[in-house]
C-alpha cells in the first residue's frame, strides 16, 4: 500500500510515518505540508490512500479531496476536532482518526483500507452519500496549483476526461467527471445540457428555439448551452430559488 500523509504539523507526520513503518503492507510514503503540496504530490506519488489532516492553513483538507482527479485515493481524515466527523464520512472517508491517537486505533484504519483495497474488484458500488459543498478548488498546472473559488464559476463542461471551469478570470480545466464535481459542488449549481451545469443564481435569462434546446445567458454577458432534456428541471430549481 502506497501512503500520502499530509499535515501541515512536521510532529504530526513524524508520529505517523513512523507508526507507519512498522507495517509490513506499507510498501512506500510520502509527505505533504499543506494542501497545495497534497495534489502536487498526490499527481507524482499515485498513493493507494491518503492520511489528510483536516484543519490547514488556506486550503484544507475538504478542498483537497473535493479537487482529487477521479478514480481518488482512499481518504483518512487525522484531525484533533471532532466536530468535522459527519462531515468526513459524507465525503466518503474510509475512517476518521481524532488525535491522539494510538498505535490500535491506527490498525483499525489500516485495516479498513485494506478491505477496502481487496474488495474494490468484483463488489457492487455502494452509493455515493452527498457531500457538503466545498467552497474552492485546487488546480495542478505545470508545477504551480491554482485555487478557484467556487463561487467564482460562471458555468461548467465537460472536455473528454476534465471539466473546463469558466470563470471571469479564465477557464481553466480540472481533472474530474461532471458528475463527480456536481455531487461536491452542491445545489448552487444545476446541469442544463449533456455536457454542462450552470450556476443557478448567474443565469440572467433564457432563450429557447423551437426545439425546446437554447441557451442560457449568465450575468457578466457569458453564455451556456441548453437543452429540451435538462430544461424542465433547470426551470423547477430557478422557480424554487426565488
Amino acid at each position: 500500500m502506497r501512503v500520502l500523509i499530509v499535515d501541515d504539523e512536521r510532529p504530526a507526520r513524524d508520529k505517523l510515518r513512523c507508526l507507519l513503518a512498522q507495517e509490513a503492507d506499507i510498501t512506500a510514503i510520502d509527505e505533504a505540508r499543506d494542501g497545495v503540496e497534497a495534489l502536487e504530490r498526490g499527481a507524482v506519488f499515485a498513493p493507494d490512500a491518503i492520511f489528510l489532516d483536516i484543519r490547514m492553513p488556506e486550503v484544507g483538507g475538504f478542498d483537497v479531496a473535493a479537487s482529487l482527479p477521479e478514480p481518488a485515493p482512499l481518504l483518512v481524515f487525522v484531525t484533533a476536532y471532532d466536530e468535522y466527523a459527519v462531515r468526513a464520512f459524507d465525503a466518503n472517508a474510509i475512517d476518521y482518526l481524532l488525535k491522539p491517537y494510538d498505535q490500535p486505533r491506527l490498525q483499525r484504519a489500516l485495516q479498513r483500507l485494506r478491505d477496502r483495497l481487496a474488495g474494490q474488484r468484483g463488489v457492487p458500488v455502494l452509493p455515493v452519500l452527498p457531500v457538503l459543498p466545498v467552497r474552492q478548488l485546487l488546480i495542478p498546472e505545470r508545477g504551480a496549483t491554482r485555487i478557484v473559488k467556487v463561487d467564482d464559476i460562471a458555468w461548467i463542461e465537460t472536455a473528454d476526461n476534465y471539466v473546463i471551469l469558466h470563470t471571469s478570470a479564465g477557464a481553466p480545466l480540472l481533472r474530474q467527471t461532471l458528475a463527480g464535481l456536481l455531487d461536491k459542488l452542491g445545489p448552487a449549481f444545476q446541469r442544463c445540457h449533456r455536457r454542462a451545469a450552470v450556476r443557478l443564481a448567474g443565469v440572467a435569462a433564457i432563450e429557447v428555439d423551437d426545439k425546446g434546446d437554447g441557451e442560457l445567458l449568465l450575468q457578466g454577458g457569458t453564455r451556456a448551452p441548453l437543452s429540451r432534456q435538462y430544461r424542465p428541471a433547470l426551470l423547477a430549481r430557478l422557480a424554487a430559488s426565488e
